[in-house]
């Protein structure tokens, strides 16, 4: 069936190329429900999986996809964003980053465990996270205590996986060349 939730970042087994992504429901920053896969089905679509707007590091990576999303746009690519954060939060996301792209919420971790990149935060990483002033239930507006390993996906309109970065080390993301490379690779 599904995947597991991992108990560490080094454990998570994310899906990987040559397979289909799974389909799930995410919630626009508007609170609508849309299907991954409809999404998908319109354009081919770099996917990436960040922890949340409230995470330095992903702060960096929203601001590198900035620089690189219009050449992906002509190039015909769509960028899907998803985030355990709350639907209210992004906006706040898009704002502070001047994002066009599409922000999307999986605050209840189904799809995020689907891909195999969920793991479940221990106790002492949660209140360090707390400790400096990280509120992880008020961003997701759950108690799950779970994060994604952030992740990117180069996918095609079918839903196949042609591009897979993952990095247990949060400090560490995909580079932007890197992934207009993968993105010109899967247009042949």
């Amino acid at each position: 069936m599904g995947k597991p939730v991992y108990d560490s970042p080094k454990d998570v087994q994310p899906l990987v190329i040559g397979q289909m992504i799974p389909n799930g429901e995410l919630t626009t920053l508007e609170g609508k429900k849309v299907e991954l896969k409809t999404l998908v089905s319109q354009k081919p679509s770099i996917l990436i999986f960040y922890r949340g707007g409230w995470c330095p590091y992903c702060n960096l990576q929203m601001g590198q996809l900035v620089k690189i999303e219009p050449d992906l746009m002509k190039m015909g690519y769509q960028v899907l964003a998803i985030t355990p954060d709350k639907p209210e939060s992004l906006r706040a996301s898009m704002e502070k980053h001047r994002i066009n792209y599409t922000l999307l919420s999986d605050r209840t971790m189904g799809l995020t465990r689907q891909f195999g990149l969920a793991y479940r935060l221990d106790p002492q990483t949660y209140e360090k996270m707390r400790g400096f002033g990280v509120d992880l239930e008020k961003s997701t507006g759950n108690s799950l205590h779970e994060l994604p390993v952030p992740a990117a996906f180069v996918v095609n309109t079918r839903g196949l996986i042609h591009f897979v970065y993952y990095n247990p080390d949060i400090k560490v993301r995909v580079n932007p060349d890197e992934l207009m490379k993968a993105a010109k690779e899967t247009l042949k």
